[in-house]
């Protein structure tokens, strides 16, 4: 009896040891690279970087430059200078970041860690993580490894410090004490980079220096007139830090309309942030006897990005939330214009939240003002059934909304979810063009849409895309199919988001508005979207377009970050959480 115990016992032993390999065996995303080595593995599947969530893969012992982590390149006995081990560090960082970041893992851990993460052998297909490395000559002992240092010879970097503005040789002493740097290639540096006066000491090698390294982009027209439309388009490479100052155009914009209101003022919000000039303005628009109304989403299940927002509401008696009582399913939709109407007669709507981070210009955005009492018309009516608690699906379908003529442009307007705007709008002019479609996009997860890009492509057809650093690993993201499909796909490397909506088409078609390119901007939100025919304002796009393209590094053609990072500019001093983890700025492991 007593044996047949210790044997239950045993075997119960046994089985809770299988349930907890096979538990710590089971998939898990990775969510950050710090080094080839050291790995953050999302081991409880909350989809964010947690505490005992960083691994240290076992076998791996290859060069870093992450400029933080360097002293671990001084562990590996080699014979290399530093700046050889930096530069093969360089090569290393990036391969890991392009073959584990994103991935399914599987992990194997071991009893000996490390005091700063967990050891484990990381297991990508069944392959070892470690072997991978190895075999692609990241490791000294690597028959690869030659080719490897032959490549990192090549490559030209330098010490960037975010805050100064100044790159260093990789051995300058100034540059070594550099509290937020990072390690990039020259070429990648930011326009407005300086070169340490102790590094380059020779006032004649500087001149040439200058001259050789400048590829300052000057920037295009950012702003266009045509007739009663104007569009603007937010540089999110140039203002690296929100304000509530009101000094950008689309701000100043904002409150000349306000100021100007004689009568109305329906805005539509998804969110607010506090910015002291346009609710001193709407307070005195108020009293001048301008009747004010606003309808904003009130978040439910969503997390509340703007919590601002409900002390604003209070300002004002006329305000509607989209609620839709005893229906929680409508309710958890999101209400997710941004747009205002003046006096039934003037549209200000864009991709823009009214928000600290749009209305300063952080984020890059697109902003349309149309003067045009028959858009206006149709905006008005689409307030005032949500103003009414109709939102969501409980609308009526907009009607008489294409071609309207606006000076020498063409408008149609929609409004999801009734109007269906990607499936019966947006992918036809995809299907018919023929020159090139350029996408600046916060997120892109519509399937049909991306079956459309890459046919576009594969017949021939100049597809580039930008898509915002967040949203390259979401469940839905259709980043890695269009990556694989061969389409041109660039990361953003900046610390505002790349927040447009926007597709721009032969020269001849822009599309703007709320809605991401995903199912639930087509199918759930109240959101709204501008298809515009106008060769001179798609041309002015495609200008914009073409700037933004070019000052983003090629090396983000292949290879991703984190959107708070010492790589993503100024994302580490800018005092916002860029990633949506709840960390800012050198709280955030990306920035530590």
């Amino acid at each position: 009896m007593k044996n047949s115990i210790i044997y239950i016992f045993i075997i119960f032993t046994f089985l809770l040891f299988v349930i907890f390999q096979l538990k710590l065996s089971s998939k898990h995303a990775v969510l950050g690279v710090i080094t080839p080595k050291i790995i953050q593995i999302d081991l409880n599947n909350n989809h964010k970087i947690d505490v005992n969530e960083t691994i240290c893969a076992d076998g791996v012992d290859i060069f870093t430059a992450n400029f933080n982590k360097l002293s671990d390149n001084e562990s590996i006995n080699t014979k290399l200078t530093y700046n050889q081990m930096i530069s093969i560090g360089y090569l290393a960082d990036e391969f890991a970041a392009k073959n584990i970041l994103g991935k399914q893992v599987k992990l194997k851990f071991l009893k000996s860690n490390r005091t700063d993460c967990r050891k484990a052998k990381i297991f990508i297909n069944k392959s070892n993580y470690a072997d991978i490395l190895y075999k692609s000559g990241f490791n000294i002992t690597s028959p690869e490894f030659r080719r490897v240092k032959e490549r990192s010879s090549k490559l030209n970097l330098v010490i960037y410090n975010h805050k100064s503005k100044k790159y260093h040789k990789l051995d300058c002493k100034y540059g070594k004490i550099a509290h937020d740097a990072a390690i990039l290639l020259k070429k990648d540096l930011p326009d407005d980079a300086k070169p340490c006066k102790f590094c380059y000491i020779n006032n004649l090698y500087s001149i040439k220096h200058k001259k050789i390294f400048s590829r300052t982009i000057p920037p295009p027209p950012s702003i266009m007139t045509d007739g009663n439309t104007k569009l603007i388009l937010t540089d999110f490479t140039v203002i690296l830090k929100p304000d509530r100052s009101c000094n950008h155009i689309v701000c100043k914009e904002f409150i000349d309309l306000i100021n100007s209101a004689s009568s109305n003022i329906d805005i539509a919000l998804y969110g607010w942030t506090n910015i002291p000039q346009i609710t001193l303005a709407l307070k005195n628009a108020e009293l001048r006897g301008v009747n004010i109304r606003i309808i904003y989403d009130k978040k439910t299940n969503s997390k509340n990005y703007y919590p601002e927002t409900d002390e604003f509401i209070e300002k004002f008696k006329n305000n509607r939330a989209d609620i839709i009582d005893g229906n929680s399913t409508l309710t958890n939709m999101l209400m997710h214009n941004k747009f205002a109407i003046f006096d039934r007669t003037k549209v200000y709507t864009g991709s823009m939240n009214f928000s600290l981070t749009g209305l300063s210009g952080f984020n890059q955005n697109n902003v349309i003002i149309i003067n045009s009492a028959k858009i206006a018309e149709l905006y008005t009516s689409e307030f005032e059934q949500m103003y009414n608690g109709r939102f969501h699906l409980l609308k009526n379908k907009t009607i008489n909304n294409t071609n309207i003529a606006v000076d020498s442009n063409k408008y149609s307007v929609f409004f999801s979810p009734q109007d269906k705007q990607i499936t019966n709008y947006v992918i036809p002019l995809i299907n018919n063009s023929k020159d090139y479609i350029y996408m600046p996009a916060f997120l892109i997860t519509h399937c049909e849409l991306s079956n459309s890009l890459i046919k576009a492509y594969k017949r021939g057809v100049d597809v580039k895309i930008i898509v915002d650093a967040t949203n390259t690993r979401g469940k839905n993201s259709k980043f890695k199919l269009l990556r694989t499909s061969g389409i041109p796909v660039k990361v953003e490397n900046f610390a505002g988001k790349m927040h447009s909506k926007a597709i721009i088409i032969d020269n001849k078609y822009i599309i703007i508005g709320s809605a991401n390119f995903s199912n639930s901007g087509e199918n759930k939100n109240d959101e709204n979207t501008l298809i515009i025919e106008s060769p001179r304002l798609a041309n002015f796009y495609r200008e914009f377009f073409v700037y933004l393209w070019q000052k983003i590094p090629d090396r983000y053609l292949k290879s991703t970050l984190r959107a708070e990072s010492k790589y993503s500019i100024g994302s580490c001093y800018d005092g916002i959480d860029n990633n949506f983890d709840g960390k800012i700025d050198s709280d955030d492991a990306g920035c530590k």
